[in-house]
């Protein structure tokens, strides 16, 4: 029986799709954790060069700047052998307004405000190049985040943590923020910042 996967190492939680090899243009520590949670095997090559950003729509802004990271990483390097390369962006958005990476505790403080109470979107985009083909193939994935009402000392206990700075509208879901989760409408992992079945779909379809 021919099969389009090949385990290695099984017994270490390592699964290769044999025909492709995935590519992964970030440094993000956290899309490495979810690869590694469903046991991919990838290699990483961020990308580092700059991000031209030329819309406010959220949906319209991962979707680009996914595809600038996966091309910088295809037209800067020679692959020896069939690859995929992955980039990926994620936003959060309240009411269409983008919430980026805070740039100070104040900034958080606000972000943190804003989304306590109400309900608001996380987009990720994904840009999978193959460069045996040059097929340019790319997503976006959306899900919707309600928060809990919080106090101000709940909010200051949170910048506390520290965890709240590097993260896209000052929250890390899988961190100390999941008690403050009320309800989510779509993918967790793409809140994390992968959508994992969006992510495993499209390598199953391209290495069948």
């Amino acid at each position: 029986i021919k099969s389009n996967y090949s385990f290695l190492n099984y017994k270490k939680g390592k699964c290769a799709l044999f025909m492709k090899k995935l590519i992964l243009a970030s440094s993000s520590p956290r899309r490495k954790e979810l690869l590694e949670q469903i046991g991919i095997a990838f290699t990483v090559l961020p990308a580092n060069g700059d991000e031209r950003i030329e819309s406010n729509d959220p949906e319209t802004v991962v979707r680009s700047l996914s595809h600038q990271k996966a091309l910088e990483v295809v037209s800067n390097n020679n692959f020896s052998e069939p690859s995929l390369v992955l980039g990926a962006d994620t936003v959060v958005a309240y009411n269409g307004q983008i919430l980026g990476k805070p740039k100070n505790e104040a900034d958080a403080s606000k972000m943190l405000s804003t989304l306590q109470g109400n309900t608001h979107c996380v987009f990720t985009g994904l840009t999978f190049i193959d460069t045996t083909t040059h097929l340019v193939t790319t997503y976006c994935c959306k899900t919707e985040v309600t928060v809990s009402p919080m106090s101000e000392v709940e909010i200051k206990a949170y910048l506390h943590t520290g965890e709240p700075m590097d993260k896209a509208g000052a929250y890390a879901i899988q961190g100390f923020f999941a008690a403050f989760i009320e309800k989510i409408q779509g993918d967790y992992t793409n809140v994390v910042g992968l959508p994992l079945p969006l992510v495993y779909q499209h390598l199953k379809n391209a290495t069948s």
